[in-house]
């Protein structure tokens, strides 16, 4: 049987220690975020702009481009095992 506690949740709002606890959460997963995001607009930046830096084949028919759009896979595991170990 579950017992109920009440929780003053305005208290906990206000503690200075949530507060900074919640900053710099908040600090941390923008990093997270601009950085995920910058690496996935450099594909579509780097196939416009950087074409023959793209087209470089680097064996066989697999070029620069296309490990690039790979490497995305690669980065979006990294930022989240990185989360899961700082968050956790």
């Amino acid at each position: 049987m579950a017992t109920d506690i009440a929780v003053d949740w305005d208290a906990i709002i206000r503690d200075p220690r949530f507060q900074d606890l919640h900053r710099r959460k908040s600090r941390f997963l923008w990093v997270l975020m601009a950085l995920s995001v910058g690496y996935y607009f450099l594909l579509p930046i780097g196939a416009a702009w950087f074409q023959p830096l793209f087209r470089l084949r680097v064996w066989g028919v697999i070029n620069v481009g296309l490990l690039f759009a790979l490497s995305e896979f690669a980065v979006a595991w990294a930022i989240a095992w990185y989360y899961s170990r700082r968050a956790g």
